[in-house]
């Protein structure tokens, strides 16, 4: 699952100007096993290089996917709580 979030009170306003927050559960496979992933990153508009860039990239590993959702779920809120509550999942 992977959805990209942005502030509710941006609508209208250009993407370049904007903030974004990626968030992502997913299975990672190593050479000796699989295990459920978060990964959490930024992403601005540089003008500079033209393109957005992404910062601010968390991980988190789970032995379980039912921890690895209830982690989700709280990352899911904390970003709620700062304001992106616009998912591209909601359209």
């Amino acid at each position: 699952m992977q959805e990209v979030f942005s502030r509710a009170d941006e609508h209208g306003v250009s993407s370049h100007d904007q903030e974004f927050y990626e968030l992502r559960l997913y299975d990672e496979d190593d050479t000796w096993c699989s295990a459920p992933m978060i990964m959490q990153s930024r992403a601005t508009w540089s003008e500079l290089d033209r393109q957005f860039m992404w910062d601010e990239i968390e991980t988190e590993r789970f032995a379980t996917h039912d921890k690895a959702r209830e982690r989700y779920a709280a990352r899911r809120l904390a970003l709620a709580d700062k304001g992106f509550v616009v998912s591209d999942m909601d359209f």
